[in-house]
This record gives structure tokens, sequence and C-alpha cells, in this order.
């Protein structure tokens, strides 16, 4: 078996813990949002929704716990977005160019570029799950040691199989470009869409038609469904509202971000295969 993917990841880490602008705001970004975006906005809706009572037998959460789940999503989104960015750089700089012309199998770049971002995704959402917890989030309730490392595993599977997706959809573009500013417009649009049109902050029960049927197919809502089955339990009260979930629902979920990972390598593998850098 070939393990080239391993040198480009290795160098995609060495840059990333080089690079310290880029390593500590990266790290530093979603505890700032918790810090301040989530504390504010908490303080606001648990004053709204103060007056709806929690169903009897239902845990209830703030809005702090609830909105938790939805920073830990965006974080990997934004992440796996601009995961492609390096390409572009290597192909500027003449490296991309030497990197084609190796032994190595092309597919092992975009491999590599995909783990060292994966990899990324899991240091920034332990450093939101530590923080979220220091602040008063309140994750894995009344979860045995036993459970909370198997929720801990299953929230990295559901990072895993959504940032994979969306890096490899990001190293596909990069390849089909010549500029960072291209890419950064194109994901920059990206972004609010998918962001703001799932549940990452708020209930999608009260969006129009429209914007409820676009959230089921939206990748950030299922990863945000799985995040929240693992950290908060399948039967929970918040913002006014009682979220329920069964094994099935969270199996689809990642089914969903499976095929679409799985949808993104193969553009990714053509991609990279057809591609000339002069």
């Amino acid at each position: 078996m070939a393990w080239e993917f391993l040198t480009v990841y290795w160098r995609e880490m060495i840059r990333f813990v080089r690079f310290r602008t880029q390593l500590f705001s990266s790290l530093l970004q979603p505890a700032l949002w918790m810090a301040f975006f989530g504390v504010a906005m908490s303080s606001n809706f648990d004053r709204f929704t103060s007056s709806i009572p929690a169903p009897a037998g239902v845990v209830p959460l703030d809005y702090l716990t609830f909105m938790a789940a939805g920073v830990i999503a965006m974080t990997t989104l934004f992440t796996s977005l601009f995961g492609g960015m390096s390409l572009l750089f290597d192909k500027n700089w003449g490296l991309m160019r030497e990197m084609l012309a190796s032994p190595m199998p092309r597919t092992h770049i975009m491999l590599g570029v995909s783990l060292s971002g994966m990899t990324k995704s899991f240091i920034q959402v332990s450093i939101i799950m530590a923080f979220g917890l220091l602040l008063g989030v309140q994750f894995f309730p009344g979860y045995s040691a036993a459970r909370t490392v198997l929720s801990i595993l299953g929230i990295f599977a559901f990072v895993a199989a959504f940032s994979l997706g969306f890096l490899l959809f990001s190293s596909a573009i990069s390849m089909r470009l010549e500029s960072p500013e291209g890419l950064q417009g194109i994901m920059t649009l990206l972004t609010l869409p998918l962001f703001f049109v799932s549940n990452a902050l708020y209930p999608i029960q009260a969006f129009p038609p429209l914007l409820q049927a676009l959230s089921i197919y939206n990748p950030l809502t299922h990863l945000v469904n799985g995040i929240r089955y693992f950290a908060l339990g399948n039967d929970f009260f918040a913002v006014g509202a009682r979220y329920t979930s069964s094994t099935v629902d969270v199996l689809g979920s990642f089914a969903y971000l499976a095929i679409f990972a799985a949808v993104m390598y193969l553009l990714a593998r053509r991609t990279f295969e057809k591609a000339v850098v002069t």
C-alpha cells in the first residue's frame, strides 16, 4: 500500500503549526464565538423562552448549550471550506507542478490535504467542548464516563465525514482556480447560506416552507443533528421546543454525510486526474 499521502499530511500540519497567526486565530476564533456571541445570545433567548415550561421528564437546556453544538458545526464548516487554500499557494509557488510530476498518485495530494484539515477540525472541536464546559455548557448531561467517551467518538465521526466532504470540494475548486481571491469569494458566498439555512443557531421549525425544505438537504443540518444527539441526548427541551431523535435518524444523517463525502471524492479525483499546472 502506498503511503505518500502521509508526507503531504505531515507537511500541511507543519505549515499549520509554524504559521503562528493562522494557528492562534483558528484556535481562538471558536472560543471567542462561545465567550461573546454565545453568552450574549443566551441571555436574550433564555429570557424570551423562560415562560415556556419544559414537558415533564424532559431535560431543559439553556440556549448556550443549544448553540454550542452549532458553533462546533460552524467552525468545522469554515475550516473545511478554506482547507483547499494551501493548494492554490502550491500552484502559485510552483510546488504543485513538482508534486503532479512526481511518482506519487495524484489522489494522495487531495487525501493528505483532507486528512490534515480533518485533524485541524478535531483540534478545534476539542477546544470548543473544553472551553464550553468552562462557560457552563451542559454537554453530556448525566452521562457515565464510558458513555461520554463514546459520545465524543461519535461527534468526531460526524465531524470527520462532514469535513472530508467539504475539504474535497474545496480541493476540487482550488485546482480549477488561479487566485486565492477567487476561492475566497466562492467560499464566502457558500458559507452564509449553508450556515443560516441550518439548525446551528436556532430551530428550523419556524422557517418558511422553502427554507425548511432546503435545510433538510443542507449537510450542516445533519452535522448539527449528530453533534446534538451525542452531546445533549436524544430527548431535550431548548429554545421553547422539544427535540427528539432516534438511532435511525442519526444513522440517516451520518449516511447522508458519507454519501456527500463520496460524491465529493469522485469530483475531486476527476479534477486532480485532469489537472494541468504550467
